[in-house]
C-alpha cells in the first residue's frame, strides 16, 4: 500500500523543485524528505524524481504519482466537508477569483446561488489563476474563476482528472488611448501602428503578452509605467502618459478621458472560465454557481 504521507512529500517536491525547499514548506529536514521519496520509489519499484545539481525534476512515474497525490488530497478535503456538513447541516462553498472577472461576473451569480441555496456558507478569496487553479486541484477551493491567454492553463488543470474546466467567454484586449489621440477615432488598429507609442500597463501578464505581439510586428514597446490595477492604468492614459492594452471586461464602466479601439484581425484575448472539482454534479450549490456564471458570461458576451 502506498503511504499517503510519502505522496504528500512528493507533491511538495514537485511544487518547490528541490528537497530543501520542500523540506522548509513541510517543516521537515531535507534528509527526511529524501528518505520519504526513496521509500516511495522502493514501494513502486520505479524512480519518481531525477536528481541533478540544479534541483529535481519529476520522471514520468513521478508525474503520475503527483496526479494521484492531488486526487487523494482533493478527495480527503471533500470528505472532510461532508463530515462538517453532518455536524452543521450547512454546505460550505469556497470561491477564488481574479479581480476584474469577479467584479463583473461573480455578484449576479452569487445572488442566484444564495436565492437557490440560502443555507450555503460562502467564502470568496481573490487570487490570480496561477495561484487559484492549484487550490482547486488540492481541494482548498471548490471553484476558481480564472483565465489564460494563448498557452495552456496555469497549473495543468485541464489535464488532471480531479478538475474540470468550463469555458465562459473570450475577453479581447483593446487599445486604450487618450481621448484626443490621433488614432482615437479609428475603427480598429494594428499593433504595428503603435510601434512609436509609449505604453502604460495594468498587469505584468499583459506586458508579457504585448511584448510577444510587438515582437511579431517587429518592434520593442517602450514601457513607461506598470501597475497591478487596470483602473489606475486608465487614469494614467487619460493623463497623457501613454497608451495601454486592457481586457474588455476591465473597461467596464467606461472612464472619462480615454477611448478604446479594437485590435484588427485575430487580436489578443483572455480566455475566461471556471475550474471546479470533478464531482460538482454531486454538489448542488456548486453546480448552481457554475450555471449562474455561464448565464452572467453570456449576458456580458452579448453586450
Amino acid at each position: 500500500m502506498i503511504d499517503i504521507q510519502r505522496l504528500r512529500v512528493l507533491r511538495a517536491v514537485a511544487e518547490h523543485g528541490s528537497f530543501n525547499r520542500a523540506a522548509a514548506a513541510l517543516r521537515l529536514t531535507p534528509s527526511a524528505v529524501s528518505q520519504h521519496v526513496a521509500a516511495l520509489e522502493r514501494s513502486l519499484g520505479a524512480q519518481v524524481v531525477a536528481r541533478s545539481t540544479r534541483g529535481v525534476t519529476l520522471t514520468r512515474a513521478g508525474r503520475i504519482m503527483v496526479g494521484a497525490a492531488e486526487s487523494v488530497a482533493a478527495e480527503l478535503e471533500h470528505a472532510k466537508r461532508q463530515v462538517d456538513r453532518l455536524g452543521t447541516g450547512r454546505t460550505r462553498l469556497t470561491v477564488a477569483t481574479f479581480t476584474s472577472g469577479g467584479r463583473l461576473l461573480l455578484p449576479g451569480a452569487l445572488a442566484r446561488l444564495t436565492a437557490a441555496h440560502p443555507d450555503t456558507v460562502l467564502h470568496v478569496r481573490e487570487a490570480e489563476p496561477e495561484d487559484s487553479l492549484p487550490l482547486v486541484r488540492q481541494g482548498a477551493v471548490d471553484l476558481a474563476l480564472a483565465y489564460h491567454f494563448d498557452g495552456p492553463l496555469p497549473g495543468r488543470p485541464g489535464g488532471h482528472s480531479a478538475v474540470e474546466w468550463t469555458a465562459l467567454l473570450d475577453d479581447p484586449l483593446r487599445v486604450v488611448l487618450p481621448g484626443g489621440h490621433r488614432l482615437a477615432d479609428r475603427a480598429a488598429l494594428d499593433i504595428a501602428e503603435l510601434a512609436a507609442e509609449p505604453w502604460v500597463l495594468g498587469c505584468l501578464k499583459t506586458e508579457a503578452y504585448l511584448r510577444r505581439y510587438a515582437e511579431r510586428a517587429g518592434f520593442d514597446p517602450e514601457i513607461r509605467g506598470t501597475t497591478t490595477d487596470y483602473f489606475f492604468a486608465r487614469s494614467l492614459v487619460a493623463a497623457g502618459m501613454g497608451i495601454s492594452l486592457i481586457p474588455s471586461i476591465a473597461l467596464v464602466p467606461e472612464a472619462p478621458g480615454v477611448r478604446t479601439v479594437p485590435i484588427a484581425g485575430p487580436g489578443p484575448a483572455r480566455h475566461i472560465g471556471v475550474a471546479t472539482i470533478s464531482r460538482r454534479h454531486g454538489h448542488p450549490p456548486l453546480a448552481t454557481l457554475v450555471d449562474a456564471l455561464q448565464e452572467q458570461a453570456a449576458a456580458v458576451d452579448g453586450t
